[in-house]
C-alpha cells in the first residue's frame, strides 16, 4: 500500500483527535538531531552533498516530490545518529542510492537502481546495497512510515475559518511548496514537524490572505499542541528564508558543490586505479554511537 505523507498512520482515514494525538506524541521519533554537531562535522559536508545528489536526480527522473522528501528524511535522521569519521563521496553515493530506493518502495514507485547508480557515478553489488539498507532501516528502527510537516497541514489548515473551499486547498498547496523548499534548511531541524506545518501554513497566510494573517496566528496559537515561542522562531527563519528567496539547490552549485565534486573525481580516479584493492575495503568509518557497524560494502 502506498504510503501517504499525509496519513502516516496505518488505517487513519479521518483526522479525529486521537488520531491526531498520536501524532503529536510521536512526532519526534522521525526527526533528526544536529543540534549537537559542531559547524566542522563531516555529517554537514556529508548531507550537503546528499542533498544536491538527490535533487539532481529528482530534477532528470522528474519522480514524485514525496520520493524526494522522505529520502533527504531519511538520511537526515540516518547520519545524526552516526558517528561518520570521514568524508568519502562514495559513502554520500550509496546512501542516496539506498535512501532514494527505500522511499520509492514507501510510495510504491517502480525506481531503477541501477539508473540511479548511473547517474550518481557509481555501481555497487547487489550485496553492498543491501547491507546498507539493513544499516539504515536498523539505525531508523524500521520507522520508515515517517511523520512529516504534511502530517500536520489538514489539522491546523481546519482552524483557519475561510468558508472558502478553493482558498482552504490553495493554501494547504502553498504551505506544501514552503515545506517542500525548507526542508533543506538546517535552521529548522530544532523544530518539531508539527511547528513546521504551522509555520509554513501562516507563511501562506501571509502571502495569499494578508488580512487575515492575525486571526489565523491567533487560532494556531491557540492550539493545545501549539508553542508560540517555537512557532514565532520558525515563522521568522521561513520568512527569513522567503523574503531572500533562497534556493537550496542553486546555493549549492557554486564553490561548496564544485568541491565535493572535485573531492569524488579524484576519490573515483583512485577507485579506478586501485579497483582490486578497494573491493576489499571495509566501510569501517561509519559507526553507531553505541554498537552497530558496517563492515564489507564495497564497489564493485
Amino acid at each position: 500500500m502506498e504510503f501517504d505523507l499525509q496519513n502516516p498512520l496505518t488505517g487513519f482515514e479521518e483526522y479525529h483527535f486521537d488520531s491526531i494525538s498520536a501524532l503529536f506524541d510521536n512526532e519526534s521519533d522521525h526527526m533528526p538531531s544536529f543540534l549537537d554537531f559542531k559547524s566542522t562535522d563531516v555529517r554537514f559536508s556529508l548531507r550537503r552533498h546528499s542533498v544536491f545528489l538527490i535533487s539532481q536526480v529528482q530534477s532528470s527522473y522528474k519522480f514524485d516530490g514525496y520520493i524526494a522528501y522522505l529520502a533527504v528524511n531519511y538520511i537526515d535522521r540516518f547520519l545524526s545518529k552516526q558517528a561518520i569519521l570521514e568524508n568519502k563521496p562514495w559513502i554520500v553515493r550509496i546512501l542516496v542510492i539506498v535512501s532514494l530506493s527505500l522511499a520509492a518502495k514507501m510510495r510504491n514507485v517502480d525506481l531503477s537502481l541501477s539508473d540511479i547508480q548511473r547517474y550518481v557515478g557509481l555501481n555497487f553489488e547487489a550485496q553492498s546495497i543491501h547491507r546498507m539498507e539493513s544499516l539504515i532501516l536498523d539505525t531508523l528502527k524500521w520507522r520508515l512510515r515517517s511523520i512529516t510537516p504534511f502530517s500536520f497541514l489538514h489539522f491546523f489548515n481546519s482552524f483557519f475559518k475561510l468558508g472558502d473551499s478553493c482558498l482552504t486547498k490553495s493554501l494547504k498547496q502553498r504551505a506544501s511548496d514552503i515545506i517542500f523548499s525548507t526542508q533543506y534548511e538546517i535552521k529548522l531541524f530544532e523544530y518539531k514537524p508539527s511547528i513546521i506545518a504551522a509555520s509554513a501554513l501562516l507563511c501562506a497566510a501571509e502571502e495569499l490572505i494578508p488580512l487575515q494573517f492575525s486571526s489565523c496566528l491567533a487560532a494556531i496559537s491557540e492550539s493545545q499542541y501549539s508553542n508560540k515561542e517555537e512557532l514565532m522562531n520558525a515563522l521568522a527563519v521561513m520568512r527569513e528564508m522567503l523574503i531572500e528567496g533562497r534556493d537550496y539547490c542553486s546555493m549549492l552549485t557554486p564553490k561548496s558543490v564544485l568541491e565535493c565534486e572535485h573531492t569524488s573525481s579524484q576519490c573515483e580516479t583512485h577507485t579506478n586505479q586501485d579497483r582490486d584493492t578497494i573491493k576489499k575495503q571495509r566501510l569501517s568509518d561509519l559507526r553507531d554511537d553505541q554498537t552497530f557497524q558496517i563492515s564489507q560494502v564495497q564497489w564493485c
